[in-house]
């Protein structure tokens, strides 16, 4: 199922108050806890991001079975009338409640065992043997380190501290 989007504009323009991007995004998801309890979501990601001039509060949601356009719309009311209430985030952002996508991150210790023996990608931060980009058959987390298996039948493992992103891979 492709991606959802909802856009809202918080348009309350005041200079923030020094919370830190990191700190915003773990405010907003322990926000989110008990409407993704509510409506049995889960709550793949939380990003709070600056493009160009403009900051984005964007939230990944998962359910069995997919997301739909009406599940993004609610969770997006309901965090709306939370930030409104709590108002943690002091500049102006786009709100955007949607599903991962195809291509879902994985970003908890949980992700790496439920898709074990899917094909994943996984981009690292720094090169090994001159390659940053790998893909295969997820094993598992164990130890803080990431089992592949790739198509050649060569076992790999990466600490998890070193992968930038993990990727369910969209093969065609």
């Amino acid at each position: 199922m492709g991606k959802h989007r909802v856009i809202k504009y918080k348009h309350i323009a005041r200079k923030d108050e020094g919370m830190s991007k990191k700190s915003i995004q773990a405010t907003v998801f322990k926000y989110l806890e008990p409407i993704a309890l509510e409506y049995n979501y889960e709550i793949v990601d939380v990003e709070y991001v600056k493009e160009g001039p403009t900051w984005f509060l964007r939230i990944y949601i998962d359910k069995e079975g997919g997301v739909t356009i009406d599940d993004c719309e609610k969770t997006s009311r309901a965090i709306e009338l939370v930030l409104d209430e709590k108002d943690p985030i002091k500049t102006p952002y786009i709100l955007e409640v949607s599903s991962p996508g195809l291509d879902r991150p994985l970003k908890k210790e949980e992700d790496f065992q439920r898709f074990q023996g899917r094909i994943i990608d996984i981009k690292l931060f720094k090169a090994v043997d001159g390659q940053k980009e790998y893909q295969g058959e997820l094993q598992g987390l164990v130890d803080g380190m990431v089992h592949i298996v790739t198509e050649e039948g060569e076992e790999l493992s990466f600490p998890y501290k070193d992968i930038a992103i993990a990727r369910l891979a969209v093969i065609f």
